[in-house]
């Protein structure tokens, strides 16, 4: 039979035990809802700021336009004889458009060589004339020392050989006269042969056999083909990236590419659409024939090349209207204010606020809280 002490000391170590038991398992569980209201990190994905060339460009349309092209006229009066070309016509330098009539200017070109012929003859005249009075006063001054001189004859005769010189220099100036006359016929019976300055297609016809033109009445329209330039209208504030040689990229409306280079800024700007006229030249070719005012696509730069800090778009996240990113360093999201410039392409140049090989959060970003616990879930770009 057990001995009433020692059963109270059983007892007591049975209420010893089984409060040791509650103790423990109300620390277990103490210890799982601490585990349970511990926040997970959040997965997300993040992406480097980086440093890189800025030199984006921007789609501008242009037009080819022909440095040699115009209205061939008539460089004298006449009716026009017959025209050899017809709109389309290729042409080559030299090569006769159009004829006038040439009979009135070859019956004054043969006007004025009689003239010049009679004006050669009244010049001999003269001067056997002149010849003839300088043999009398020749035989007068010989008689000096006789008693058959005559000082008056001699003085007379001296005036008639000053006449006679006068004579010839005013027929001489007539002469010249004749001879000009002559060349300005001759040069318009030339130029009643109309022929192109340059090599060319002929785009119009401005009037018909038959029609009397005068001196700058237009005949037809030329277009040098073969020296084709490209022209476009460019924004003034993107002109700063537009230096002499500057290349640039173009493509027709075929798909067909290439490069460009520029040539000249033309100082005159559109106060209406605030634009600059730019020339390019270019080794121009195409699977189709290329025209003049043909539309042609070029991608220009928006300013002058220059190195840049960027950051994905995916990164950016607007509050209270400033913009924000969230840097994933050491596991935690850290919320940093950002100044943005330009947008490039999927990027946006960093003014203020990241350096470059900061990571940023571009994914689970939405959702985040400053200071917040994250993990990466997949390697940095």
């Amino acid at each position: 039979m057990t001995a009433p002490g020692n059963l109270f000391v059983h007892f007591r170590y049975l209420l010893i035990a089984l409060f040791a038991w509650s103790l423990t398992g109300t620390l277990a569980q103490a210890q799982e809802q601490a585990q349970d209201n511990e926040p997970e990190a959040t997965p997300v994905r993040v992406d480097m700021v980086i440093e890189e060339p800025l030199n984006q460009t921007m789609p501008v349309i242009g037009r080819l336009v022909a440095t040699k092209t115009g209205v061939v006229s008539a460089r004298t009066g006449g009716p026009v004889g017959e025209f050899r070309v017809q709109v389309g016509d290729r042409v080559t330098a030299d090569q006769i458009i159009a004829v006038l009539v040439k009979d009135t200017l070859e019956s004054r070109r043969d006007l004025w060589l009689a003239e010049v012929a009679k004006a050669k003859a009244a010049i001999g005249t003269s001067r056997a004339e002149l010849k003839l009075r300088e043999q009398e006063m020749k035989r007068l001054s010989d008689l000096e020392t006789s008693a058959a001189f005559s000082q008056a004859r001699l003085d007379d005769k001296a005036q008639e050989v000053a006449v006679a010189k006068s004579a010839i220099a005013e027929l001489q100036a007539a002469l010249g006269v004749a001879n000009a006359n002559l060349q300005l016929a001759r040069i318009d019976l030339n130029y009643a042969d109309i022929r192109a300055p340059y090599h060319g297609v002929i785009t119009q016809r401005h009037t018909e056999a038959g029609a009397y033109v005068r001196a700058g009445d237009p005949l037809v329209t030329l277009i040098d083909d073969s020296t084709l330039e490209i022209d476009a209208d460019v924004p003034t504030e993107r002109i700063s990236g537009l230096t002499q040689g500057t290349a640039v990229a173009f493509k027709y409306g075929d798909g067909t590419t290439g490069t460009a280079a520029v040539r000249a800024v033309v100082p005159d700007e559109n106060p209406l659409t605030r634009t600059r006229s730019v020339r390019f030249t270019a080794a121009l070719g195409s699977s189709a024939p290329l025209a003049a005012n043909q539309s042609i696509t070029l991608q220009i730069p928006v300013g002058a090349p220059r190195t840049v800090i960027s950051v994905h778009k995916d990164a950016i996240l607007s509050r209270g209207g400033r913009r924000l990113v969230y840097l994933a360093k050491g596991g935690i999201a850290t919320v940093r204010p950002v100044e943005l410039g330009e947008s490039i392409g999927v990027r946006f140049e960093v003014l203020d606020g990241l350096i470059s090989g900061d990571l940023v959060v571009v994914r689970g970003n939405e959702r985040l809280r400053p200071e917040q616990a994250v993990v990466i879930t997949e390697p940095k770009s």
